[in-house]
């Protein structure tokens, strides 16, 4: 059995590399019409390619970045959106919370002595040492140190006694209505028997509203 041979179609055109190079070769620039097929085609592929190219450096790129810009915005402002929301909908506690932060401070406020009852509570922390039968060989206020909104008053106390005594009167100390602290304690025992105590006595008063204003006009000018 003998094979057949296959034929191409007619219309199937066998290239021919050195006429293509001819047809390039022998182009009329004024005529583009009439040039042939394939550099007409190659012309246009490079035309094209130059376009895109150049929009994307000229046009596209920017506005891809500009793109990029916009939709981390976006991210930025949905995530705000929704942080708002949740506020938004526990609004309600957030208000409970905040009176009842208001109902705590009042409570803490209220022991602080105002600047008339200042000398009233060193005699009471006077009397608690003096109840416990402690001697004070020294019990001296300093000078007030002025903070936002109170006044903290440092006193200086030496008293002699006994441990045991010393420990009452820290108690005492600590049951007063008023806010009292015992700072930089220091015990040492005295040659005629016995222990003393060295330590600062802290107290503190709220400010007035005089005084709270003065406190607040240094700090605007400061800002100005």
């Amino acid at each position: 059995m003998s094979a057949k041979a296959i034929s191409l179609p007619k219309s199937v055109a066998k290239l021919d590399l050195q006429e293509i190079l001819n047809d390039f070769r022998f182009m009329n620039p004024n005529d583009p019409g009439a040039w042939p097929v394939v550099p007409k085609i190659t012309v246009l592929l490079g035309l094209f390619l130059v376009i895109m190219v150049a929009g994307w450096w000229f046009l596209w790129n920017d506005q891809l970045t500009e793109l990029e810009t916009k939709e981390r915005e976006e991210e930025t402002l949905k995530q705000q959106f929704l942080d708002k929301k949740k506020q938004a909908v526990n609004l309600d506690l957030y208000i409970q919370q905040l009176a009842e932060i208001d109902r705590s401070f009042g409570a803490l406020l209220k022991q602080l002595p105002n600047k008339s009852e200042i000398e009233a509570l060193l005699i009471e922390v006077n009397q608690a040492g003096l109840g416990r039968g402690l001697q004070f060989e020294l019990f001296r206020p300093g000078q007030e140190q002025i903070k936002d909104f109170y006044a903290e008053l440092p006193i200086s106390v030496k008293i002699n006694g006994s441990y045991h005594d010393f420990g009452a009167f820290a108690a005492d100390i600590a049951k007063l209505p008023r806010i009292v602290t015992l700072n930089n304690i220091s015990i040492a025992p005295v040659p005629a028997g016995g222990l003393t105590l060295d330590a600062t006595t802290k107290t503190f008063r709220y400010l007035d509203e005089d005084e709270i204003a003065k406190q607040k006009k240094p700090a605007q000018g400061a800002k100005k």
